[in-house]
């Protein structure tokens, strides 16, 4: 029997991711690339395009010591002005860049169309929910907190990545099986393609923008589904 075949339909645990599934994430990042680009350009001349690739390498560069998160991507930020500019970065510039970080961290949380329905119809179809989020922790709690969604959810899960093993781990440590369990979520890479390679279910909500890092071609194989919009969920489960 394959793992599609073994899967319990509806499937007990649904998980939703957090940022650009449930709310509006990506749009502030997109924001504060552009404030960058022409704060830095002030003292280069090189094409936007090139300030915009240096600052997403530095960011892949220091994934693996800062993770995701806010506060990263200002470091990160700090650490590309200095070294496109030769160090000639003033430091009126650097407190700009962090005054761009604390902007984003005091930003009000927006909710994406649906998602308050969707979260009650997914607990009268007596599904189990899930928030399961990955990012910094203190951000992530601060955006939790200030959805308003807290208390719709049976378990929240923050993590550091998002991969098969991350999954199976989850899984494992609460007791849920594979064919039990379904993911929501913006990110192929995150969202989608992992899931899918277990064997559970994966349901794709593409966003309107999408971070470099996280855009990925669509694996032919995988076996997902894609949804015009976070509203189509809940018959997409029963379906």
């Amino acid at each position: 029997m394959t793992p599609r075949e073994s899967r319990t339909f509806p499937p007990r645990v649904v998980a939703l991711d957090g940022d650009d599934t449930l709310w509006h994430n990506e749009t502030m990042f997109s924001t504060s690339y552009d404030r960058f680009r022409d704060l830095v350009l002030r003292h280069v001349d090189l094409p936007g395009h090139e300030v915009d690739a240096q600052l997403l390498e530095t960011e892949r560069r220091n994934l693996g010591t800062y993770g995701y998160g806010i506060k990263g991507f200002v470091l990160s930020m700090v650490e590309t002005a200095i070294e496109v500019t030769g160090g000639r970065i003033p430091t009126a510039d650097i407190q700009a860049i962090l005054r761009f970080g604390r902007l984003m961290l005091e930003h009000p949380v927006e909710l994406i169309d649906g998602a308050e329905d969707v979260i009650a119809a997914l607990h009268a179809q007596d599904h189990e929910v899930w928030l399961l989020t990955k990012g910094d922790l203190f951000d992530q709690e601060s955006k939790i907190a200030r959805s308003g969604l807290t208390e719709r959810f049976h378990r929240i899960e923050i993590v550091s990545e998002k991969d098969e093993a991350t999954y199976r781990r989850l899984l494992d440590r609460h007791g849920v099986a594979i064919e039990e369990f379904a993911m929501v979520g913006n990110s192929l890479r995150s969202d989608v393609l992992p899931v899918a390679a277990i064997g559970a279910r994966a349901f794709h909500v593409p966003y309107e923008l999408t971070w470099a890092h996280e855009a990925v071609a669509p694996d032919p194989d995988a076996d997902f589904v894609t949804l015009d919009s976070l509203r189509a969920l809940p018959a997409a489960l029963r379906d």
